[in-house]
């Protein structure tokens, strides 16, 4: 858990990092997924240092997922919104209100409950074709974020998070299928196609929709899919008798992880400039 902690306190810096920078990006001229913005996010320092963060937390997510099961990771990585908004209040200035205050408390709250009730990751391999359709789904994610182009702003916002989410989430899945690292392996093909649209989608929704909504949308793709394909084809269990606190602890930190998700919102004036 320490690891899966570590990997959320990287997310939650990066996330307003890479938000400034896309933000920040000159503008595309489509709605939906811009391939040239993701090039141009890239000449910015702050994305550069969010990607930065981004390499080391996904090493600390990968050898979380090796010892703990998807839904208690995909929980901790959702807390990373917890730490963006304490890291606001010290680096932007910006005030907690009294439900962000308790949604933080909440985030924590809920992982103290999954790390005690939280088992041992699980060891089935899944089913056979599990890593195509990994692939497969990560290729769709690209045809999603084409059709979110034609959406009013908040849908098209929260449809590229949601896409960008399931990116990140099939990532998740793709850890846990490898077995070395072999060209030939569609888990590898997985990750790496997972990880592209991922960031793709997300930088997209930062810049053409109300991050807020985006955000909301990422963790709820990055945490409810990865938890049920583990709980379902990967063998990942509770702790025995402790199902009910497991779940409760993962309720508590997605729903208080949504309540915030304005924190990852550029900040604006000065601090926003290039």
């Amino acid at each position: 858990m320490i690891c899966a902690l570590g990997a959320a306190l990287c997310f939650g810096a990066a996330t307003v990092l890479q938000a400034a920078a896309a933000r920040t990006a000159a503008p595309g001229t489509g709605g939906g997924v811009d391939v040239g913005l993701l090039w141009r996010a890239l000449r910015q320092w702050r994305y550069l240092l969010g990607l930065a963060l981004d390499g080391l937390g996904f090493l600390l997510e990968v050898a979380a997922l090796r010892v703990l099961p998807l839904y208690a990771v995909g929980a901790a990585l959702a807390a990373s919104l917890a730490v963006t908004a304490a890291l606001s209040t010290r680096l932007l200035s910006t005030r907690l209100r009294s439900a962000e205050r308790a949604a933080v408390a909440g985030v924590c709250g809920g992982l103290a409950l999954l790390a005690l009730a939280a088992g041992p990751e699980g060891r089935s391999p899944g089913p056979v074709p599990l890593p195509w359709t990994l692939v497969a789904a990560a290729a769709a994610l690209l045809l999603l974020g084409a059709a979110a182009g034609r959406l009013p702003a908040r849908p098209r916002a929260l449809l590229l998070g949601l896409g960008a989410g399931l990116g990140f989430g099939v990532v998740e899945v793709a850890v846990r299928l490898l077995d070395g690292v072999r060209p030939a392996d569609p888990a590898l093909w997985a990750l790496l196609l997972g990880g592209a649209t991922a960031f793709l989608l997300l930088t997209s929704a930062f810049q053409r929709g109300a991050v807020t909504t985006a955000t909301a949308g990422m963790v709820l793709g990055e945490t409810l899919a990865p938890a049920g394909i583990g709980l379902a084809w990967l063998g990942d269990r509770t702790r025995p008798g402790l199902g009910p606190l497991a779940l409760a602890g993962f309720a508590l930190a997605v729903a208080s992880s949504l309540v915030l998700a304005r924190f990852g919102e550029p900040p604006e004036g000065p601090e926003a400039s290039p």
